[in-house]
Parts: structure tokens; sequence; C-alpha cells
């Protein structure tokens, strides 16, 4: 499928990167980020405008965010406990669910982009708890923003070479991965300590 959809990038173009951003953002299987490489590719070459491309690469996932999120509000509990039945939905939601205890408007900016495959499961874990639609928005433009601009802007500048972009990126998001984990890990251990402190009976 993946073949197929390069195949019609050419033809239509934002169209079809918007189209695969949102379903992406919907948990469905198509290959957004290869995409938005290939697409930064043929701005590169002159066939797409760098800002347009940009543009509707961010707009297919933000609606995308925002139809997970108002699903999660409207039938969220039944919908999560349906879900919930598969296993590998199972451990991506509980993941999804820790993230927003600890770190509601950070979680959702950064399951955006660097831990992209928790996205949409945040999207309804924040629907289905009540999580404020205006911080949701303001992150989930912020990181979709990012991501956007991450793959798009990698696609141009290795000129549609995306086993070069591919490799590169995915080394770098890499180690901001195992950076974030530490610093969450970090402020997570030092709220603990905080916490402890103020609970323990003076001696």
């Amino acid at each position: 499928m993946t073949a197929w959809l390069l195949g019609l990038v050419p033809q239509y173009g934002l169209w079809l990167l918007a189209a695969t951003t949102f379903l992406s953002c919907l948990a469905l299987p198509f290959p957004a980020s290869i995409l938005m490489m290939t697409a930064g590719g043929f701005v590169a070459a002159g066939d797409l405008a760098l800002l347009p491309t940009f543009a509707a690469a961010a707009a297919g996932g933000i609606a995308g965010d925002q139809l997970g999120f108002w699903a999660g509000r409207r039938v969220g509990a039944p919908l999560l406990t349906r879900l919930r039945r598969d296993s590998a939905r199972d451990k991506l939601l509980a993941r999804a669910v820790r993230m927003m205890d600890r770190r509601g408007i950070i979680a959702v900016f950064l399951t955006r982009w660097l831990f992209s495959p928790l996205g949409p499961w945040v999207n309804l874990t924040a629907g289905s708890t009540g999580y404020r639609w205006h911080r949701f928005t303001v992150a989930g433009v912020a990181g979709e923003a990012v991501w956007s601009g991450l793959y798009v802007g990698m696609g141009y500048g290795f000129a549609g070479n995306i086993e070069a972009a591919s490799d590169m990126l995915g080394s770098a998001l890499g180690l901001l991965a195992s950076a974030a984990a530490v610093l969450i890990l970090g402020l997570w251990l030092l709220n603990a300590l905080k916490a402890q402190k103020t609970t323990a009976p003076p001696r």
C-alpha cells in the first residue's frame, strides 16, 4: 500500500497528504511519515510549494486529533473498554493513560511527534477523562506543527532520499525520546521526594 500511495503524490499532492495524516491520527495504518518525507522531496524538486505542503500535513493531523478527542468525549468509556479487549491496544492505552495522568499538556505535545504511536490513544484518553479542550488543542497544534515540520523538512533537505532521511531522523528521535524519558523520570522522582517530605511526620 505504501508504494501505491507514494505513486499518487504527484497526482493528488496536498489532498492525499492531508488525508493520510488525518487517518494516521485515528490509529489507522497509513504511512504518514514516509508520505510527508516524499512530499518534502517533491518540494525540493519544485513540484510542490513548501508552505502549503507543511500546512496540509499539519491540518490533517490536527483534524484527526480533534476527531479522536471528541470521540473520546462522546463515547469514551464504552469505546475504551471495547478497544482494551485487544492486548496490544490495551498496552498502548495504559501507557497513554499514565502519560496523561503525569503530564497532561506535555503528554499531548510529545505524542504528536516524539511518541507518535501513543498519539491516537492519548486523544481518546484526553476526551474521555474530561481534559480541557483548549489545552489539548494548543498542545496538539504545536505538536503537529513540529511533526509536519520535521518530516517535510527532512524530505526537503535530503531531496527525496527517503531512506537516508528516515535513518537520520529515526536516530535523532531515538536520542530525543531517551532524553525525554530520563527527564520525565527525574521530574517524577523529584515530585515523589517532595511529596514524601511533605507527608513525613515531624521527628
